[in-house]
């Protein structure tokens, strides 16, 4: 069985700042939506903006959410790191 290695310490870039929430936007209509943190913070406050959401409604709100981290896993195995440019 291969084994994953873990990226050193020193060349990781840092996390991104994101959120997961289930939204009803119809009843027993769940969307997941991942939020990302932005850098005006507004009165100790972190505002998000949207950077990805479900394109169907989900039938509960348990399998919106697990959809919705999956979505967040496939950002990468080490969480989602920012890009390196």
């Amino acid at each position: 069985m291969p084994s994953i290695t873990a990226m050193p310490v020193q060349a990781r870039t840092p996390l991104r700042q994101i959120a997961l929430t289930v939204q009803e936007l119809e009843p027993g209509e769940y969307y997941w939506v991942l939020l990302e943190a932005v850098d005006d913070v507004v009165q100790d406050t972190l505002p998000y903006q949207p950077m990805e959401a479900a394109n169907e409604p989900f039938a509960t709100y348990s399998n919106a959410l697990v959809a919705g981290v999956a979505a967040l896993r496939r950002m990468g195995l080490d969480g989602p790191r920012e890009r390196v440019a």
